[in-house]
């Protein structure tokens, strides 16, 4: 399959595109000011998040979204090994460019949204990635849990001011494996590898 810069180009437009806007990287976070020095909590705005994730299908993809159920966020730019990230996905509500695909996803041979309904990510060590930060962590799917390990980036929200903290957006990426958690249903037409690509608009706590 074909996974080039047009393609990643044209996934980052459509999650980018309802109003965040890129932000100078954490080098120059920690420099916005001693009002964002410390460690801070964030809190999720669950209406405007969303896991979009994608695999293989044969010789097609299949796509779909999962809404961003919770998440707490303890967010460091100056020292981002404090950084704590705790999200709960919403299986029950998940969806799929096929149909039948969404109904398979969460039924008992993948993701059994009836016994399972949420997938949980806590993480357990966040490290400088060039202008962003690598988020290792355990990701929890059918009572199973697996190490992960994911790219986040931060973003400034439309309508904010330089240097103003208050309202980000956090885009995480990375690849889950179906048969790590047991989801191996419908093996020999669905790849095992399933990209994630989560995007949380998050508000700082007062």
């Amino acid at each position: 399959m074909n996974r080039g810069p047009s393609r990643r180009i044209v996934l980052a437009s459509v999650l980018l595109a309802p109003g965040i806007r890129l932000i100078g990287g954490i080098a120059g976070l920690s420099l916005a000011g001693p009002a964002h020095a410390a460690p801070a909590r964030y809190t999720l705005d669950a209406a405007r998040s969303l896991v979009r994730f994608e695999t293989s299908f044969g010789p097609d993809i299949i796509t779909g979204d999962m809404p961003v159920k919770a998440a707490d966020l303890t967010l460091d730019f100056a020292n981002v090994a404090n950084c704590r990230v705790l999200v709960r996905l919403d299986v029950a509500h998940a969806r799929a460019s096929f149909p039948f695909a969404a109904q398979a996803m969460k039924g008992p041979k993948v993701l059994d949204s009836t016994g399972y309904p949420e997938i949980l990510f806590k993480s357990t060590m966040v490290r400088r990635n060039g202008d962003g930060a690598r988020v290792s962590g355990d990701m929890t799917i059918k009572g199973v849990t697996r190490p992960v390990t994911l790219d986040a980036a931060f973003y400034r929200q439309k309508g904010t001011a330089a240097g103003d903290l208050n309202h980000l957006s956090i885009r995480l990426t990375g690849l889950v494996r179906r048969s790590d958690y047991g989801a191996i249903g419908w093996s020999d037409m669905v790849s095992d590898e399933v990209r994630l690509d989560i995007l949380a608009r998050i508000d700082r706590a007062e």
